[in-house]
């Protein structure tokens, strides 16, 4: 059991979403992470909040995209719109029991299913941008999680405690301390109008001029510790190798390189499933461009997990995802899928308007 529950679900339901009296809050996780939900729920209702609970299994996920008819797949639950659109706040514990549930789903069917959903995408999205819709990601070690990661149940509990600072007399305190670190590289950032990523494995230029840098200080995903924008979406020249391998729903890519010529991907080669790859970037029209352009700032994070939640914020590295910009960044970039993809920049360096600003996986505070 990861230690410090008590400190974790408070950390959640004040730090993170700051449930308020008759606030209506939805709790999704599966049965793997029911003492965490436990402490998250106790804590809700002695705030005077509403919990509703959906607690589910992985394997429901795998008997829908097998089972269901394109019909099915194409339909949007006015259900799950009118959650969306009225709940005020939404706790998601990621607890997963297999890792890869859809690994032998057509993607296709995926990528279908993707598409209609993003009509839910989109009010989520909007609902965050103006501040109507609080919300956390977080995690939950299981089994599943710690074989992915090639460690120990016991080892995980212990690299998510820290990644978490639950070590921390006071977790908050501590993601305050980050939050601080993490607005002096915004305020950098937002000077900047031209980037440029030179070094080992990476020739790339991206235009961020007058886009918002937000600051992940842990209130939307815990843990946080990133920064990150949404680029002119037609900017991007280059390209980039990742060297941490990439993962969409359980299809594991491998490492992948990209080669952008006016903002668009025009060559795509993945070590695995590259026919996947090519469907995934097929979408829809926005799903070739950058939605997102990031720094990884969390040092108490040290290597990766194969869960995207902790390995985008992995301390020196950068990552980008394909398809969907989040509003409050300025992106414009539609898109039904948001593909992170993540590669250490600890031997490459970054320019800011032609100023050397990054270097050896760290930012050069004495320009910050």
């Amino acid at each position: 059991m990861l230690k410090d529950l008590d400190k974790f679900a408070e950390l959640i339901i004040d730090y993170c979403i700051g449930v308020r009296e008759k606030d209506e809050v939805m709790v999704s996780a599966t049965v793997e992470s029911m003492e965490l939900v436990r402490e998250v729920y106790k804590g809700i209702v002695s705030r005077g909040g509403l919990p509703h609970l959906r607690i589910t299994s992985d394997v429901f996920s795998e008997l829908f995209y097998r089972y269901a008819p394109k019909s099915l797949l194409e339909y949007v639950s006015p259900i799950e719109k009118f959650v969306m659109e009225n709940i005020d706040a939404v706790i998601s514990i990621m607890s997963p029991q297999h890792v890869k549930p859809l690994a032998g789903v057509d993607p296709e069917r995926l990528a279908i299913a993707a598409r209609a959903r993003g009509e839910l995408s989109e009010i989520f999205m909007k609902r965050h941008a103006e501040g109507s819709l609080r919300w956390v990601l977080t995690a939950y070690p299981t089994y599943s999680m710690a074989q992915e990661a090639g460690m120990g149940l016991i080892e995980l509990e212990e690299f998510m405690h820290r990644a978490l600072k639950l070590y921390a007399e006071d977790p908050a305190s501590a993601w305050r301390e980050q939050a601080r670190y993490q607005d002096r590289i915004v305020s950098l950032l937002s000077r900047v109008s031209e980037l440029r990523y030179v070094g080992e494995g990476i020739d790339l230029y991206i235009n961020v001029g007058g886009r918002r840098w937000i600051n992940d200080d842990g209130k939307n995903n815990m843990p946080g510790g990133e920064v990150f924008t949404g680029p002119h979406e037609d900017s991007a020249e280059g390209y980039i190798e990742f060297d941490y391998p990439a993962i969409w729903r359980g299809i594991e890519f491998g490492r992948i390189k990209l080669v952008f010529k006016r903002g668009e991907v025009v060559e795509a080669h993945s070590e695995k499933a590259g026919e996947h790859l090519e469907k995934l970037l097929s979408t829809d029209e926005g799903s070739r461009r950058i939605g997102e352009l990031a720094f990884g700032l969390n040092y108490d994070i040290t290597r990766q997990l194969k869960n995207i939640l902790f390995d985008e914020k992995i301390g020196g590295t950068m990552h980008i995802a394909l398809g969907a910009s989040y509003p409050d960044t300025g992106g414009r970039n539609k898109s039904s899928i948001h593909f992170d993809i993540i590669k250490g920049l600890g031997k490459a360096k970054v320019y800011g308007d032609g100023d050397l600003i990054y270097e050896n996986g760290r930012f050069l505070l004495e320009v910050a």
